[in-house]
């Protein structure tokens, strides 16, 4: 049963909730470039692999990556959830984002856009499509690479194990490092394996 038999009704709002936040870099690996928190992004399509993120016009990073038509997305940690912070509330315009955080970048392979170390997971994007939709305008872009920590590869299982990075999410306003692993994908209908009787020692 629910807690309550009636919900509050409120405006329509944004509470899709939580989100994954990132780090996107944008501009020239050798020249000026910039970090931008975003909280808005979403993945939009599987094959091609397509991901989204959503800018207000007025943030700088907005006309960099429209002219270039290319960022990074950088997946983010809890050791990150300072820089992450800053970069979200302090503009391009008047910091050398990268050097006040000390984050290193590092060169992308089919972008100019720099990749950031620090990130477990950075995916090259290339813009596609550009809705105007408000507020926020949304840069639909395909990724053209994925490149992985190698620290985060179990020797064990042979899987890349993202969770041990411990993701930051986004959640009305707060940051939170992801909690208790419940289950996988599927684990609803997986059946059960049958435990095996253990042999019984012959008596010779």
């Amino acid at each position: 049963m629910p807690r309550n038999s009636q919900k509050l009704l409120w405006k329509p709002g944004t509470m899709l909730c939580p989100l994954p936040v990132v780090l996107v870099s944008c501009g020239e690996y050798a020249g000026a470039h910039n970090i931008i928190t975003i909280g808005w992004t979403g993945v939009v399509c599987s094959d091609p692999a397509m991901c989204s993120i959503s800018i207000r016009p007025e943030r700088f990073s907005y006309r960099i990556i429209r002219a270039s038509g290319e960022f990074a997305i950088n997946l983010t940690t809890a050791a990150l959830a300072r820089a992450v912070d800053w970069c979200g509330v302090k503009s391009g315009r008047e910091f050398d984002k990268f050097k006040e955080m000390k984050l290193s970048p590092l060169p992308a392979k089919f972008i100019s856009a720099p990749l950031i170390g620090e990130s477990p997971v950075n995916l090259e994007c290339r813009v596609r499509e550009i809705h105007e939709l408000g507020s926020h305008h949304m840069f639909v872009a395909e990724v053209l690479a994925v490149h992985a920590d190698p620290g985060y590869f179990n020797p064990r299982s042979g899987f890349f194990d993202l969770a041990a990075s411990e993701p930051l999410c986004y959640c009305h306003g707060h940051y939170y490092r992801l909690g208790r692993h419940i289950g996988k994908f599927g684990f609803s209908v997986e059946k059960k394996k049958k435990r095996r009787p253990p042999r019984k020692k012959q008596v010779r």
